[in-house]
């Protein structure tokens, strides 16, 4: 079953997670209720974060700083300026990145947090990932304040399967570019045809003596 980042719920309503952690106020989030959405905004949200570029972004802002709705508008600047962007504290949101799978998204801050921290924390959200994540965020919180990894140098599965991960990460990142590319090249084209004409060089005339 695959895995869908940056979607949630507060209470019963469907959010669009747009940033992890408000700078300086670690506890709060910055969210969209989708359902508040109109269709124009809410189709090019849900296509950007369903692309290749929004799974490969840590915060969905940053994919959303680089996709457009159908008129053309950078839909972070539409969110922002129709006021749809709302504060709320991590503890009240939770992600739902397959049906089966819930977990806070204070639990998970905290859990991508030790992963900057240590290869130890990499490897536990690994074993969660591999479970289909935990209904209960107390058990991934539990799970989480295990025994502090041992320092040492890492060993050379480790070191493949981090740089598997990079390479992968990397294809996603340049597959939703070249995706990207094309679609604007698409967009170019249905607008003026002509535009990917190539003028044709003039012959040159021999004159003859």
């Amino acid at each position: 079953m695959s895995f869908i980042r940056h979607v949630g719920k507060v209470g019963d309503r469907k959010v669009a997670i747009i940033f992890r952690e408000v700078p300086g106020e670690s506890h709060m989030c910055l969210i969209v209720y989708t359902e508040l959405l109109n269709r124009h905004i809410h189709d090019a949200l849900m296509n950007c974060i369903e692309s290749d570029i929004g799974q490969s972004s840590e915060n969905l802002a940053d994919a959303l700083h680089r996709s457009y709705t159908q008129e053309g508008k950078i839909i972070l600047h539409v969110l922002h300026s129709e006021n749809l962007l709302k504060k709320m504290q991590t503890e009240l949101v939770v992600m739902t990145p397959t049906p089966t799978t819930k977990i806070k998204l204070s639990e998970l801050n905290k859990i991508l947090d030790e992963m900057k921290q240590g290869e130890e924390a990499v490897r536990r959200l690994a074993e969660l990932d591999a479970s289909q994540g935990l209904q209960d965020p107390v058990d991934v919180a539990r799970r989480m304040r295990g025994p502090t990894a041992q320092s040492g140098a890492l060993d050379d599965a480790l070191l493949a399967q981090q740089r598997l991960d990079q390479a992968e990460k990397m294809e996603r990142e340049a597959n939703g570019l070249i995706a990207e590319a094309k679609r604007l090249r698409d967009e170019a084209t249905s607008l003026n045809p002509s535009v990917n004409k190539k003028p044709t060089k003039a012959k040159k005339v021999k004159h003859v003596a």
